[in-house]
Order: structure tokens, then C-alpha cells, then sequence
């Protein structure tokens, strides 16, 4: 996934709101930026973090810079949560994920309450994919997901788990963004239920992915998978 270009390069001052990032950008500067992401960023959001911005002088935006990626403990992470689902995307249509290549792809796919990420089908079988974008490090070897306690998420496992009994394929797939991860785990001393619901929806035959990115300036892409620790 080609990232916009140019991008701008700033030091995070402060993430507020939610939505909005204060970013002093290399000419001293201060600009606010949208983040599209909805968690809490924890060990993402950090003053003093340097960041890249992309920019859009469209008269119709309320802000003209969107936060694109933070640089923590070296590497870029990619923290922009909607652009996960692009990358995945296009890892299926290159035929890249093994087991899921030659699908046909409905994005964004409504099913029982929820809106799932991707509908795949091929020949007899058809796939329901979550999309899920991780920034947190458990320990310094560990992604871990969620952020922050995820209603949302916890509906999403339980959409999954429906969908088995109907005879569809469940996937979640974690798009683990922190380069020095080498597994995946629940953060269960964020949001337990989400752990424990997990647990349940593998042992109810959700299939459970998770792949690093390769992230750069210029591009974000999935790399190679990596072991889930339940």
C-alpha cells in the first residue's frame, strides 16, 4: 500500500480528543492533524515521538494534515487504523495470504449486526475476515491487541463465531505494525472479555492470524506471519 507523498516530518506534542494530534513540524511550526484511530495509541501517542503527516489543501477539509506514522524504538508504525484494511486487501488480490489466494473480495461485507471486512468466496467455500491493526507491545517480544477495551471487537468475534455455525469460514486477522514483535497474544489486562472471547471463537474454529508489516515512508505492506500465543 503506497502511502501519500510527500509526507511532512514533525515531532508529536500532544494527542487530545481523540481525533487530534498537535505536531511541531521541522520549521518550528505547530500544526493539528487528524489520527484516524479510534484506541487509546498507548506507546504510540508520546510527546516527544517523531511522526510523519500527510497533507491535503482541499478547501472542504477542516484539517489540511492527517497523522500518517510514528516512529517508536525506531521504526515506523503505521497507526492510521482504516489503512490496515487496504493492506490486507491488497495482500488478497496479489494472492499472498496462503489458503485464501484466487478468492473473489467483497469489502466491507454486512452480516447479522456488523459490518465484517471481507467476504471472500471461492468455489464452495465462503469467508468472513476481520481486519484488526496492532500498535501495542505486550512485552518486547509480544504485539498484543486491543489497545483499549473494544465493544466493537467483542461484537465482531461473536458475528464470527455465528457465522461457523452457519457453515462459513471465520478469519481474524491482526496486522501487527510494531516491528520488533516476533508473536501475537491477547491484552487481557486491557479488555479480558475481548482475551476470553478470542479463546472462545478458536476453539469454536475461528481461524486466527496474525502478520507483520513492513513499514516504510513510502509504502506499508504485510511481511510474513507470526505465532499466535493463546
Amino acid at each position: 500500500m503506497k502511502l501519500p507523498q510527500p509526507l511532512v516530518a514533525g515531532v508529536l506534542k500532544r494527542r487530545y480528543q481523540r481525533f487530534f494530534a498537535e505536531v511541531e513540524l521541522d520549521d518550528g511550526s505547530l500544526v493539528t492533524a487528524h489520527t484516524p484511530n479510534t484506541g487509546s495509541m498507548r506507546q504510540c501517542a508520546v510527546p516527544g515521538h517523531h511522526v510523519l503527516l500527510s497533507r491535503n489543501d482541499n478547501p472542504r477539509r477542516k484539517l489540511r494534515y492527517t497523522l500518517e506514522l510514528v516512529e517508536v524504538d525506531g521504526s515506523w508504525v503505521d497507526t492510521h487504523t482504516h489503512r490496515a484494511n487496504q493492506v490486507v486487501g491488497e495482500a488478497l488480490g496479489a494472492g499472498l495470504i496462503p489458503g485464501l489466494e484466487g478468492c473473489r473480495i467483497r469489502p466491507e461485507y454486512r452480516y447479522g449486526a456488523s459490518r465484517i471486512d471481507f467476504f471472500l468466496e471461492r468455489a464452495e467455500t465462503r469467508i468472513l475476515l476481520e481486519v484488526k491493526n496492532v500498535t501495542l507491545m505486550h512485552d518486547q517480544r509480544t504485539a498484543c491487541f486491543p489497545d483499549a477495551v473494544t465493544v466493537r471487537g467483542q461484537k465482531h468475534l461473536r458475528e464470527l463465531m455465528s457465522a461457523v455455525t452457519e457453515g462459513l469460514r471465520g478469519i481474524i486477522f491482526f496486522v501487527v505494525q510494531r516491528a520488533a514483535a516476533e508473536a501475537f497474544t491477547p491484552a487481557d489486562d486491557i479488555d479480558p472479555e475481548y482475551g476470553r472471547l478470542l479463546r472462545e471463537a478458536a476453539d469454536a474454529g475461528i481461524e486466527i492470524m496474525a502478520w507483520k508489516t513492513r513499514t516504510t515512508p513510502e509504502e506499508v505492506c504485510v511481511d510474513y506471519s507470526l505465532p499466535v500465543l493463546m
